[in-house]
């Protein structure tokens, strides 16, 4: 299945999360990317954040409750992360998708984590 995910109706949505292999371990992420990349079979990879198991907010870090992400714990979204992952190493599409205003919230997170002067209101 991984090797024809960019074909299958599987291909990653923006605001999905998924298990990811990245770097040898098995990281949740949230999948931030534009759909026209993520849905492209030209494109090969996308653009994710990971979540954490520990941290604090921040101008790039958000705690989320298992209620927003459907994971066991809390967990932090970590936007200072900001990865390229290969589609074939997305492994499970896990049921719940961000909504278009958390998803705002993570850009707003990468663009602190790039720009020193990107607002942030803590």
């Amino acid at each position: 299945m991984a090797s024809t995910l960019a074909k299958s109706s599987n291909a990653p949505k923006r605001g999905e999360i998924w298990r990811a292999n990245t770097g040898g371990k098995r990281h949740t992420v949230v999948i931030i990317s534009l759909d026209e990349r993520n849905q492209s079979e030209r494109g090969s990879s996308v653009l994710a954040v990971p979540f954490g198991s520990y941290g604090a907010d921040g101008p790039t870090s958000k705690r989320m409750e298992p209620g927003e992400t459907g994971l066991p714990e809390p967990s932090f979204l970590k936007a200072h992360f900001i990865q390229v992952i290969d589609k074939k190493d997305l492994v499970e599409k896990l049921p719940r998708i961000l909504s278009h205003r958390q998803i705002r919230e993570v850009v707003a997170m990468v663009n602190r984590a790039i720009d020193p002067d990107a607002p942030f209101e803590g």
